[in-house]
């Protein structure tokens, strides 16, 4: 232990008042530094370490992370611009080791040594401490642990050439320092979830996409899935052996990852199912999951074989995991992660693997019952295949139009209602106040529940009020009126629809407010002349519109308040005798190339 270990007070000066001014802008150019940091610490580390440094007059500066296993103290950041120390960013210290950092995170307690020269490890000759004294000329020491509920997660490290200790305001100053690196580690690590889960959802609907338009195919999904799950995985090696139809034999229709001189190897791969004791099969033949991991040392799978002398020397995996394709209660196949390196897959990691499993199922029975679908059609003949494109035809026109809308379509017997033209518009855009600052600090489980809610409701109104076309993306949604779906008053519609909108978004507005969350609602409304029509690439089609009429809806959508529709010039002409609403002046919008004026909806809901 550190012999020299003080708890210095510190003394009132002249300069008091100027120090403790000093000490409050330090703090609040971090916390500026901290908002405009939400996906990354560094930043605020680094600005963390040059305060310290200059307010605390330290010539060296560190702040180390305890690793996830909790066994070494890493450096994250080091400062000190004219002190050039010998352990870089990225050295890793053992947790059981008597460096005065380790001591102050195990026992989550500052360590102050006014000497280092007087400590106990110094005397003894501890390497890295007369390294630390002799090479880089450190004698004032100061750890202060990061804490999160009384645990610490690492430290900031102050260092002096000379022995002169650290104040208590000093000490008081890093402390605070410290709980703001705290609060830039669990942002970073919220806002690093909350985009994690929103990867793995985008992967889920990618491989969703994949296997609409590979009917016929099943292995432009199995190559999505194994990019997907290696990618999010962090998993650089990636199989799928699959049984054959007989449950005979394992064979690897698709792998990623692989060196060179494996891919010859795993083409050859035909391993019996009964007996063996590859992991690739007994996932199969076992019907479970399977992870190890250190498969290198785990006496469950010994040594044996050619293909597992291949993996593990050739490849050099380590950790494995094995999630089966179960179809009918039988394994057909499995998902197969391997690393490189000794770290275990985690119950997201496996969770997110079994999503893929039951993908990689459908897609196998997609493909299955396509081509038994096509055996039939090549029998029954012209008059069922022009059925089956007649019924593939509606099903592409629901996956992004209105069920109505499709229907009228389909009814007219032709697609050039969907061809681009211009139309007169009744454009609603609307979205949720204080959204984005909301899903800085909630939970991702909360964002979901509010995005879920808001949209089933918002989504039964559109139904409702005969709207021909709804987008939607994150808390904005666009709708339109009088395309493809004629409509007689659609200014009059879109407003009839966003009070209702309004009203509802009140009764949630509510009940969200009772779980902490302040929330709002806008709308704005246009009526305009734009271009509709249907975009994008096969499989991904979408019917939108665009122009003036679109662009200003959206511009009085963000100028609107909380619980404020606002209306174009236009849109308000054609609703004036129906509805109460006063002008708010001219107001200049991002877009619009001259001032616009706006008028504000008075009618209760």
């Amino acid at each position: 232990m550190d012999a020299a270990v003080t708890d210095q007070t510190g003394t009132d000066t002249p300069d008091a008042a100027r120090q403790a001014q000093a000490h409050l802008e330090a703090l609040r150019a971090i916390l500026d530094v901290m908002s405009t940091s939400r996906d990354d610490e560094a930043p605020v580390f680094r600005a963390v370490l040059e305060r310290a440094e200059q307010l605390c007059h330290a010539e060296g500066s560190g702040l180390q992370l305890l690793n996830p296993a909790g066994t070494h103290l890493v450096i994250a950041a080091i400062g000190g611009k004219d002190w050039d120390g010998s352990f870089p960013v990225d050295t890793a210290f053992a947790m059981d080791e008597p460096a005065a950092m380790c001591v102050a995170v195990r026992e989550a307690r500052v360590v102050h040594i006014e000497d280092m020269r007087q400590t106990e490890e110094y005397r003894q000759g501890q390497p890295k401490r007369r390294k630390f004294v002799d090479e880089d000329g450190v004698l004032a020491h100061l750890c202060v642990p990061l804490l999160r509920d009384g645990r610490a997660i690492g430290n900031i490290t102050l260092s002096r050439k000379v022995a002169r200790p650290f104040s208590q305001a000093e000490i008081a100053l890093v402390e605070a320092f410290a709980a703001q690196a705290v609060i830039a580690i669990d942002n970073v690590r919220q806002f690093r979830a909350v985009q994690s889960r929103l990867e793995r959802e985008e992967a889920a609907r990618e491989v969703l996409g994949v296997i609409s338009r590979s009917r016929d195919d099943e292995r432009p999904v199995f190559d999505a899935i194994l990019e997907n799950a290696s990618r999010l995985c962090k998993a650089p090696l990636a199989f799928l052996p699959m049984a054959n139809a007989a449950r005979t034999h394992v064979t690897v229709p698709a792998f990623r990852g692989v060196k060179p001189d494996f891919v010859d190897a795993l083409k050859e791969f035909n391993e019996p199912m009964d007996g063996s004791g590859l992991v690739a099969v007994r996932a199969v033949a076992e019907a479970r999951i399977i992870h190890s991991a250190d498969l290198v040392n785990d006496p469950e799978f010994p040594a044996s074989g050619r293909w597992r002398t291949e993996l593990v020397e050739t490849e050099g995996a380590r950790s494995v995991l094995l999630v089966p394709l179960m179809q009918g209660g039988v394994a057909i196949g499995a998902i197969m992660l391997y690393r490189r390196e000794i770290a275990p897959f985690s119950d997201d990691d496996i969770q997110l693997v079994s999503t893929f499993a039951e993908q990689a199922v459908i897609a196998i029975e997609n493909v299955r019952q396509f081509r038994a679908l096509e055996a039939l059609n090549a029998e029954l003949g012209s008059r069922v295949e022009q059925q089956v494109g007649e019924i593939e035809r509606m099903g592409r026109l629901k996956r992004f139009l209105p069920a109505a809308v499709a229907d009228t379509v389909v009814s007219q017997g032709s697609e050039t209602l969907l061809k681009s033209h211009r139309a007169l518009l009744g454009v609603l855009f609307c979205d949720i106040r204080g959204f984005t600052a909301f899903c800085e600090t909630a939970e991702p489980e909360e964002t979901i529940e509010v995005l879920q809610s808001y949209h089933e409701e918002m989504g039964k109104l559109i139904a409702e009020h005969g709207a021909g076309v709804d987008t939607r993306a994150g808390d904005g949604i666009m709708v339109l009126f009088n395309d493809p779906l004629p409509c007689d008053d659609p200014a009059g519609a879109a407003l009839r629809l966003g009070l209702a909108m309004r009203a509802r978004m009140a009764e949630l507005s509510t009940r969200w407010r009772r779980h902490g969350h302040r929330l709002g609602f806008g709308v704005g409304i246009s009526l305009g002349y734009a271009t509709v029509g249907m975009v994008g690439s096969a499989g991904r089609y979408d019917y939108t519109a665009s122009g003036t009429a679109v662009n200003l809806a959206a511009r009085l959508c963000d100028q609107a308040k909380d619980g404020e529709i606002l209306l174009s010039p236009r849109a308000y002409t054609a609703v004036e005798d129906g509805f109460d609403a006063e002008p708010i002046g001219e107001v200049s919008l991002k877009g619009i190339h001259a001032p616009v004026e706006i008028f504000r909806v008075v009618t209760k809901d």
